[in-house]
């Protein structure tokens, strides 16, 4: 009899580097800084209100829209396949499967090779090539799609092998 395959794990759930976060809370900083120092300064009141409402405005612009952002962009990594989701208010999903089969690229400019980091350009001969932005590590995320992708193709080929052989013992029979 033909054994089940192997339950699908997850391997990694990836981000884009976390240094894309500095300029939101550097703007943090600086706004709730100037917040404090200007609030409660002028002799009107309204004049002390839209300092905090200007204040929580520019927060939420420059702070706050960047973190729900990049926390709404993930990557997971599992034994048979890589799960990228995108979006806010509207969610987007897609899949590549490891068996399918694709070419890696890593792409680095010189802040992202400071860190490590860059981009895995997956290509699967289809539409554009997918790109996993700014993920930390990006040699080991690449070696790691390749193990993956190596193991998926060889227990598809097996399974084939396996289907060929029934399908001439019946024949034969």
């Amino acid at each position: 009899m033909s054994q089940p395959p192997p339950p699908e794990t997850v391997v990694a759930r990836l981000r884009s580097h976390g240094r894309a976060l500095f300029w939101p809370a550097l703007a943090l900083v600086v706004v709730a800084a100037a917040m404090g120092y200007l609030s409660g300064r002028f002799d009107d009141e309204w004049q002390n209100l839209a300092v905090i409402v200007v204040g929580l405005v520019l927060i939420l612009l420059l702070s706050l829209l960047p973190l729900v952002a990049w926390l709404g962009r993930n990557y997971t990594i599992t034994t048979r396949r890589i799960v990228l989701r995108s979006g806010i208010l509207v969610r987007s999903r897609q899949e590549l499967l490891h068996s399918r089969g694709y070419d890696l690229t890593v792409r680095r400019n010189g802040l992202q090779s400071m860190f490590r980091s860059g981009d895995v350009r997956i290509n699967t001969g289809l539409d554009k090539p997918v790109v996993l932005r700014d993920v930390p590590s990006a040699d080991l995320v690449q070696a790691t799609l390749h193990d993956l992708m190596e193991q998926s193709m060889g227990a598809v080929a097996t399974r084939r092998q396996r289907e060929q052989s029934v399908g001439d013992d019946l024949l034969d029979g």
